[in-house]
């Protein structure tokens, strides 16, 4: 089949805030860059975004870069990527003075100063006290983020591929990226999208749970992709459940509220984080808070008829602050648990919310998958940021406002990588005519309808499996029985069809490719954590309940190949400062 074709310098998947940063890099050292987004790119899930950004700017106490440096390994259960996490925190001042001088609408101090909050998991002196460090936006920080990189982008005459859904990656016989084949969603037709060098920015894939803070576009086709393309996928056991979801909807209330004076009770009204985390209570690290909540409500102290959440209090803050400091939480509450936090209490309970593992990369945005000889290697003109890609700063629990830093400090590394790469490699490559082949396959499949099983049905499936099997507390035969229900769905999934010949909508293809997709990721997350013996972070395994640093201080790898498990070390030693070396981790 003949392809229509664009051609640009450099391809960005995704246009959330790290596709979007990258994006910027480039087009301001006038490049020709085009952004594909299967949505409006304001409509990214980085708009959900509420708390706000880490950086050490010491604006309301003193701070310092390796505190937070300290916080985010300690965050990490240890298992982050110490050289990354000082990259990363290292550069988050001057990353936030940047998005200041592009016009981010940052709340503010009295003195003029960009207004900074507390978070979970956030000290000063090393773990001795409670750090300010989140540079907010009122609470639609990611909101204020998403606008300003966009608006940034139209005047660096960046490209949108506006609502196209991105199939697969193109390669050449020696492992080269060159582009992707894309889907134009209303019109059904195909089209190929030639780059010199490719970023896969597509966010995360909590959708794969049945309760998720994630918007329904989040289904980790950024990870089909690489999986499909011969990567491998790392540390995919660690989904970071958020402690404070609206109870039975799932819509995120952002920690934001606790880092204002908010505060968690049981049905007797017992502050319980006390017994949890006497140092920190209610802002300790967000795997602590929801194995917190869940054990309370296992114990028979929840809320509500059923007694299966807890409620988080504002009411004590008083409305100027609230409707001043947590206006979208405010309207959050009100629209979805019909509670106003200036009278009532929030009903919360944790909720798939952020996935630390992904594509593996490298502090420049590279994408890195080990060779057939055993040692990593970056696959050229490929690179990964943000949710989909796995550093890794966050390890094996992600801290509350590292993510917005994350994709904006790699977005930025990886357009500047990017930039000396299309120096090197000045003219595009060949495009093989099979490196097209299997993108074209996949849409063939589902071009007409038949009798066969459902597509709505399996991934409704698939959720149940993740929520049962791979949830906050996870056991050795749970996980194993997960692994075998999740592969029944796999072979169901093979026999799947689009129902009902007469109204075949594009959005229904698109289900279908999506779904692919979450299938592949929540197998490659669900054999990843039958596969760790031991607790650690967001992976609370009921019969390892230990952390084992000796034994599994690493990182998992999956490969779509036969769902194979490998393992890689742990990259302890940093750039310029002494490594952390693993403690116990109490907070």
């Amino acid at each position: 089949m003949s392809l229509p074709k664009r051609t640009f310098d450099a391809l960005v998947i995704g246009a959330g805030g790290g596709g979007l940063r990258a994006a910027l890099q480039l087009a301001d050292a006038d490049l020709k860059v085009a952004v594909v987004s299967k949505v409006f790119p304001t409509r990214s899930h980085t708009v959900a975004a509420q708390g706000g950004i880490n950086a050490a700017l010491g604006n309301v106490s003193p701070d310092n870069w390796h505190w937070h440096m300290y916080d985010t390994i300690k965050g990490s259960d240890y298992l982050g990527d110490q050289d990354a996490i000082e990259f990363m925190c290292r550069a988050a001042a001057q990353t936030v003075r940047e998005l200041e001088h592009f016009g981010l609408p940052f709340s503010r101090l009295d003195n003029g100063k960009i207004y900074q909050r507390t978070f979970g998991g956030q000290s000063t002196h090393f773990g001795q006290g409670q750090a300010v460090r989140a540079c907010a936006a009122a609470d639609r920080t990611g909101h204020a983020m998403l606008h300003t990189l966009y608006q940034q982008n139209i005047r660096a005459k960046t490209h949108f591929f506006d609502e196209f859904y991105a199939l697969d990656l193109v390669k050449d016989e020696e492992g080269y990226v060159l582009g992707v084949v894309a889907l134009e969603i209303e019109t059904g037709e195909p089209l190929l999208i030639e780059a010199r060098t490719t970023l896969l920015a597509t966010g995360g894939a909590a959708r794969i749970f049945r309760t998720s803070t994630n918007s329904l576009i989040n289904t980790g086709d950024g990870l089909g992709m690489a999986l499909r393309a011969g990567i491998p996928l790392q540390d995919m056991e660690f989904f970071q459940f958020h402690p404070t979801g609206i109870a039975g909807v799932g819509n995120l209330i952002s920690e934001a509220a606790r880092g204002e004076g908010g505060f968690l009770v049981n049905r007797h009204g017992e502050r319980f984080m006390q017994r949890y985390a006497p140092a920190t209570t209610d802002l300790a690290s967000r795997d602590v808070v929801s194995r917190a909540i869940l054990t309370e409500v296992r114990a028979g102290n929840g809320c509500g008829e059923q007694g299966d959440h807890v409620w988080l209090k504002l009411d004590h803050l008083g409305a100027d602050k609230i409707k001043s400091r947590l206006p979208g939480i405010r309207d959050l509450a009100r629209r979805f648990a019909h509670a106003d936090p200036i009278d009532a209490p929030i009903p919360v309970f944790p909720t798939a919310h952020y996935m630390m593992g992904g594509i593996p990369s490298n502090r420049h945005g590279q994408v890195v998958a080990p060779t057939a000889t055993g040692p990593e290697e970056a696959v050229p003109g490929l690179y990964a940021v943000g949710e989909c890609a796995c550093v890794s700063v966050h390890g094996a629990n992600r801290l509350g406002g590292n993510s917005l830093l994350d994709i904006v400090v790699f977005g930025r590394a990886a357009g500047s990588h990017m930039l000396d790469y299309l120096r090197e490699n000045p003219y595009p490559r060949p495009i093989p005519r099979e490196a097209t082949e299997l993108a074209l396959a996949r849409l063939a499949r589902w071009e007409r309808g038949g009798q066969g099983e459902s597509i709505p049905k399996i991934r409704e499936a698939m959720r149940k499996v993740m929520e049962d099997h791979c949830g906050v507390f996870r056991s050795s035969a749970g996980l194993r029985e997960g692994v075998d229900k999740m592969q029944v769905l796999r072979e169901r999934f093979s026999r799947a069809v689009l129902h009902d010949q007469s109204k075949i909508f594009n959005t229904a293809r698109i289900e279908a490719l999506e779904l692919e997709n979450m299938l592949q990721t929540a197998l490659a997350s669900i054999v990843s954590a039958s596969g760790r013996q031991e607790s650690r972070g967001a992976h609370s395994q009921v019969d390892f309940p230990a952390r084992d640093d000796k034994n599994w201080l690493k990182h998992s790898l999956y490969f779509l190949e036969g769902g194979r498990l490998d393992y890689k070390p742990v990259r302890l030693k940093p750039l310029t400062v002494e490594s952390f070396p693993p403690v116990p981790r109490t907070y």
